[in-house]
């Protein structure tokens, strides 16, 4: 007994841990950056530290420089295998060892045709490996990974023999890591399927938790405050997200057929609990129905996380919920909150239909899916930004003495990855983590013990930041500035390459947000066009439930609303918002409450109507 106890009280305290994480995130989030803790992998990290195991060891063992090449091949490896299906992860695999190999090569060898002839040939390899990985469907990051495979080849210019070394050393490294990762230690390649649906049911427990805790207290969302709507905004994001990896599953059965029902479940709910968020705010409706509502949401949410656990039953958390919910709906008199529990009964069938007899449509891809899902005028643009931004870097190397400017050349081309929204917040947090892993990476010298303490340091920081890759950006970046700093460090010894590690990637990312400002930066419509579009999209919503439409109408207003909220919310705390809100704050604050109320309203509304239509049946 006591043992389960401890058993419990463990399992309590993770939870008060991830939540607490969880609120940081969306704090975060409110300035645009990312904290997902459900995406910690510890068997990514793992299989990574092996990856990069085996070739540090032999170039340590064999005493060539070059062959540090394998290590760094390796790891890139690694960070190449994206979220999908296996023929896809292996298809995108192979094109980076081949591509990676042939890009090694010639960027070594014609950066040694004449004296700084890496100025020309960096730019024009990047920008042809740019438009080539523009007709690749989800090769953004195969076009970025051999962009970077390209600028830090050309740091290391070689005749045509030690190209050619170079360039083996590179795909017997990458060509390792292809056999670890396809063939010896396979993950699951539905595995981020279900991270993405346990980070979506999390925040919604977030939420719903807050909701039921109210009773009779007023809602924080009255007044404005710094954090207004922050559960709204983090159930969006985390849907999105979602939605982002399960489009890369297309037409795959299996998880994936479960994975497009727990959207649409987690859609119906948050819809749900939208309506009841703008009920406790406007306190409509009794306290003790609001209450009851609330509690039996919460419940409901709990028991899908604790279904998503691999240590708990599918089906009896799912059913338990069911029939809590079912005994609300006889309770409450309100229409909008008798619909809000059909609403959930609707969504816990759904997650509980194992055979797949209920129907969902399918899941709306994004606006843009990796790089294929651009236009060739954007990847050409693409392709000119990042030139650009290679230029200016190779004129900083050479004004001020960078001792390592290929750095500052692959934090150009990992920051600019996309507009002025992505761009800026890429740069700030690069320039964070490698500060941070910058101070932390001088401490390193101190690990002593010959070649094999060193080693075994970098083995477990390949494993630390391979599985912190998705959880959230300045942190991977801090990890990597350690475990690159070490390793350039073991195979290529110098002097403060620490602090020249930070100052090149500071450089660098100040230079992707130049070269993004000067090439046709696109901040898209002002913020209030996008509050405006958010505030109409949601009446057309609720108008839609006024006048009775059918279903289907009434479905496609309710995702055009949510669509267009989201890029409000984004906008609102990116850079273009946050400038244009230094002029007016007030305007833009009332805007959003606006839209966040009348979001609010025509969800109670939908439901209203809902508990309307069962009450008749």
């Amino acid at each position: 007994m006591t043992n389960r106890a401890g058993v419990e009280g463990r399992r309590g305290d993770r939870y008060e841990l991830t939540r607490a994480i969880r609120l940081l995130g969306r704090r975060l989030e409110l300035r645009s950056f990312s904290l997902v803790p459900e995406h910690l992998n510890r068997a990514e990290g793992y299989r990574g530290a092996v990856a990069v195991a085996l070739p540090l060891v032999l170039a340590i063992a064999m005493g060539r420089s070059e062959w540090g090449w394998a290590v760094y091949a390796a790891f890139w490896t690694c960070l190449c295998d994206v979220p999908g299906p296996d023929w896809l992860r292996r298809r995108l695999l192979a094109i980076f060892v081949i591509g990676g190999s042939v890009v090694a090569f010639v960027g070594s060898w014609a950066a040694s045709i004449a004296p700084h002839s890496g100025m020309l040939v960096g730019p024009l390899l990047v920008f042809l490996v740019t438009l080539g990985a523009g007709r690749l469907k989800f090769g953004g990051l195969v076009g970025t990974l051999s962009s970077v495979v390209a600028v830090v080849a050309i740091g290391f210019p070689h005749d045509l023999a030690a190209a050619f070394r170079l360039s083996a050393a590179f795909f017997a490294g990458s060509a390792w890591s292809y056999v670890l990762i396809t063939l010896l230690w396979r993950i699951d390649a539905f595995d981020p399927l279900r991270r993405a649906s346990r980070a979506v049911s999390a925040r919604l427990l977030d939420m719903a938790d807050y909701l039921a805790g109210l009773h009779d207290h007023p809602h924080r969302d009255e007044h404005w405050h710094s954090d207004h709507a922050e559960h709204r905004r983090a159930v969006r994001l985390a849907i999105d997200r979602f939605r982002e990896v399960l489009v890369r599953f297309e037409g795959e059965p299996g998880p994936a057929t479960v994975a497009q029902r727990e959207l649409a479940a987690a859609e119906t709910m948050f819809g749900a609990l939208l309506a009841l968020d703008q009920a406790c705010i406007d306190r409509w409706g009794t306290i003790d129905e609001r209450s009851a509502l609330a509690d039996a949401c919460r419940d409901a949410v709990a028991n899908w996380c604790a279904s998503q656990r691999r240590w708990s039953p599918t089906e009896t958390p799912l059913a338990q919920a069911r029939a809590t919910m079912r005994g609300v709906q006889a309770k409450v008199t309100a229409d909008a909150f008798q619909g809000c529990a059909v609403a959930f009964g609707s969504a816990l069938a759904l997650l509980s239909d194992r055979d797949g007899n209920l129907q969902v449509d399918p899941a709306e891809p994004p606006s843009d899916v990796g790089t294929g899902g651009r236009s060739p005028l954007a990847m050409l643009q693409q392709g000119l930004r990042q030139a650009g931004g290679l230029v200016m870097v190779y004129y900083a190397a050479a004004t001020f003495g960078l001792g390592y400017p290929y750095w500052a050349a692959m934090a150009v081309i990992v920051v600019l990855q996309g507009g002025v929204r992505v761009t800026w917040a890429r740069c700030l947090e690069r320039i964070l983590g490698s500060l941070l892993g910058g101070l932390m990476a001088h401490a390193l010298p101190l690990l002593g013990g010959g070649p094999i303490v060193p080693a075994l340091a970098a083995v477990t920081l390949t494993a630390i930041t391979m599985a912190l890759r998705s959880v959230n950006y300045t942190i991977f970046v801090m990890f990597l500035t350690m475990l690159f700093v070490l390793v350039t460090d073991m195979l290529h010894p110098g002097v403060g390459i620490a602090s020249a590690r930070v100052i090149d990637n500071i450089v660098g990312s100040i230079a992707a947000l130049l070269a993004v400002f000067a090439f046709r930066p696109d901040f898209g419509p002002p913020l209030p066009r996008r509050i405006e579009d958010g505030i109409s999209a949601n009446r057309r919503y609720g108008e839609a439930v006024e006048s009775n439409q059918p279903i289907a109408v009434i479905e496609a207003a309710r995702r055009a609303a949510g669509r267009a909220s989201v890029e409000a919310e984004i906008a609102a705390h990116d850079l273009g918002g946050w400038l244009h809100r230094l002029f007016r704050r007030e305007a833009d604050l009332a805007a959003l409450r606006d839209m966040r109320n009348v979001a609010g309203h025509a969800a109670m509304a939908w439901h209203a109507s809902i508990g309307k239509r069962r009450a008749g049946a």
